[in-house]
């Protein structure tokens, strides 16, 4: 009887050291760290920088221009010469580019909450009716009809306050303020800040299970959240009549989030357009950082991804390695190792 006793004893501590070796294999494998930074290319940069610093608090931290055959081989573009400023908010930073040349298209006025083009950062706020206040007094275009709270019926989403609204170039940007006991614990602390910081990238994919493949299996991102959102409220926070949403969070081990918003009502959301530069407007790309490039770019090319970059290039103005790749649905990824 001691000897059984003994040998599940045995047995489940050879489970415990199989599955602790399995997750630090996997650990190593993975490709990203985490999520650096979220890029979004405007028309003029001094008028948004002029909207991210004065109606919302961003802070600027530095610019530079950006031109030459190393910048057209990472953006996949010709004969670039662009500006770039990063801000930062909290913890987090964004960085806005505006293409000099060659000059890009503008976001379709009928673009939707559903196309799969896009894509917002979820700004984090004290205070809703505060932060909402802000905007009304800025006359800042509306995305969402009002700020929405998510009905307590979701278990997941239950609570949350959202509002979705615009920047000058028709930029989707998401305001979010968290109940008590959801979300990081960072944004309860006490404090007097309205504006606290990026929580996440939201984009719209059309299957959950082929974006888990890149995102979580190529990548190595992991699911921290997963969601079921329907209703009134949801349909009046999207603008999207009869919207039925699967939201899953991935996260690595720093940086904002990534959310897979896919539509499961309605499925008339435009797809990425094909012919889509980094010049324009519609064009975000999401800065991971990479654990090693070069495995990360031979791993990719490998698994067919689609790459926007035709070489890893060392010679932009920010330090290491970087290129870029579409996710499955024509988002553009940048894997930066700055090591």
């Amino acid at each position: 009887m001691r000897n059984r006793s003994l040998s599940r004893w045995v047995a489940r501590c050879l489970l415990l050291v199989l599955s602790f070796l399995s997750i630090e294999a996997s650990a190593q494998q993975r490709l990203v760290r985490g999520v650096e930074t979220v890029r979004v290319t405007v028309r003029d940069l001094d008028r948004s920088l002029a909207f991210y610093t004065t109606v919302l608090p961003f802070n600027k931290l530095g610019e530079a221009e950006l031109t030459g055959e190393p910048v057209e081989h990472a953006f996949g573009l010709f004969g670039v010469h662009a500006r770039s400023a990063r801000l930062q908010l909290g913890e987090e930073q964004i960085e806005l580019i505006e293409f000099l040349a060659p000059s890009g298209r503008d976001i379709e006025p009928t673009a939707n909450a559903n196309d799969r083009s896009f894509q917002h950062v979820a700004i984090i706020v004290r205070d809703m009716e505060s932060a909402y206040a802000v905007l009304r007094r800025n006359h800042v275009r509306f995305a969402s009809s009002d700020p929405q709270r998510l009905p307590d019926w979701n278990v997941a989403a239950g609570g949350i306050k959202a509002f979705y609204f615009r920047d000058p170039d028709g930029h989707f940007l998401e305001l979010l303020q968290f109940p008590d006991g959801k979300g990081d614990p960072r944004w309860h602390r006490a404090g007097t800040n309205l504006f606290l910081g990026i929580d996440h990238t939201a984009i719209v994919v059309a299957s959950t299970s082929e974006s888990l493949h890149f995102y979580r299996d190529l990548l190595g991102m992991r699911i921290t959240g997963e969601s079921d959102n329907y209703g009134t409220e949801q349909e009046h926070l999207n603008n999207v009549f009869g919207a039925h949403l699967r939201i899953t969070a991935l996260r690595g081990d720093h940086g904002p989030g990534i959310e897979l918003l896919e539509y499961l009502a309605p499925r008339n959301g435009k797809p990425y357009p094909e012919d889509d530069r980094a010049s324009d407007l519609e064009h975000w790309v999401t800065v991971l950082a990479a654990v090693d490039n070069q495995r990360a770019w031979t791993t990719l090319t490998n698994e067919h991804q689609k790459l926007i970059s035709s070489s890893i290039e060392n010679a932009l103005p920010l330090s290491g390695s970087r290129f870029e790749v579409r996710d499955p649905d024509g988002h553009a990824i940048e894997l930066a190792d700055e090591n």
